[in-house]
């Protein structure tokens, strides 16, 4: 049983958790909780790890059965390794995902993309993969100044999305729309200034969404890259929506709209 936070493998969680240059170095990413390690893609997974009281309940045996070769922790120790302020007491090193454009779109089903340019907040992120899986999105793709998908709070917040539903960070986000474009998919921009209410397209052939920084909106140049604006609009003072919020409402519309 580890029993010191000086052990070798408590301080690698704790970089892993901390910095995403680590995580991106070692290729792996931290997952926590009951729910979430239940769902674990097996094949993915490094390692575990436990604390003595979620050991000694009977009610998570399904759980460690599935990890014999769990590492059990001092419950103290588990509370230094875990990002949350009442650890579950279990926690896993899972290996990171790899996908490219291909795997977004070989769904039989037509393209659904949300396009993620410089999103900062771990939670509008975490929220659009869990909406978007909801809604049908078939990947999401993300500048490479996007917060980090694999940062803790993200993870947490996609309830298991995230081993589910494809994604990639582009180095040329203009350059992957273009692509996009050449590939036969309509590129949709919500825009203060677009024509047409967001009801009133039709999302139903291959469909992607640009959705912008929580304070900025969109850059000028990539939202002139749409091949159109829409709006959604609203009521009293309200200038502007959350960028999840805005997303979510454009995803299901598009889920509405293909179930009709």
């Amino acid at each position: 049983m580890i029993t010191s936070t000086k052990n070798d493998q408590v301080k690698a969680v704790i970089e892993l958790k901390k910095k995403a240059r680590a995580r991106n170095e070692q290729g792996l990413f931290v997952v926590e909780g009951v729910r979430m390690a239940a769902e674990l893609p097996k094949d993915q997974v490094k390692s575990i790890y436990v604390s003595e009281t979620f050991a000694k309940n009977p009610e998570n045996a399904a759980i460690l059965a599935e990890y014999p070769g769990y590492e059990l922790v001092s419950d103290s120790v588990f509370a230094v390794m875990s990002d949350t302020q009442t650890p579950q007491g279990v926690l896993a090193l899972v290996r990171q995902f790899s996908y490219g454009m291909d795997e977004l779109l070989k769904s039989d089903r037509p393209a659904h993309l949300m396009v993620l340019e410089n999103l900062q907040d771990p939670g509008n992120l975490g929220t659009i993969l869990r909406a978007g899986e909801g809604a049908g999105i078939t990947g999401l793709i993300m500048s490479r100044d996007t917060v980090d998908i694999y940062n803790p709070k993200v993870i947490r917040s996609t309830m298991g999305s995230v081993f589910r539903v494809p994604f990639f960070y582009t180095d040329d986000l203009e350059q992957t729309v273009l692509d996009l474009k050449a590939r036969g998919i309509r590129v949709f921009a919500a825009h203060l200034a677009g024509k047409n209410n967001y009801e009133q397209e039709d999302y139903t052939g291959n469909t992607a969404f640009l959705i912008g920084n929580e304070g900025n909106g969109l850059t000028e140049k990539l939202s002139d890259m749409a091949d159109t604006w829409v709006k959604i609009p609203m009521e009293g003072k309200v200038e502007s929506l959350n960028a999840a919020i805005a997303a979510s409402i454009l995803m299901f519309e598009t889920a509405r709209q293909r179930r009709a």
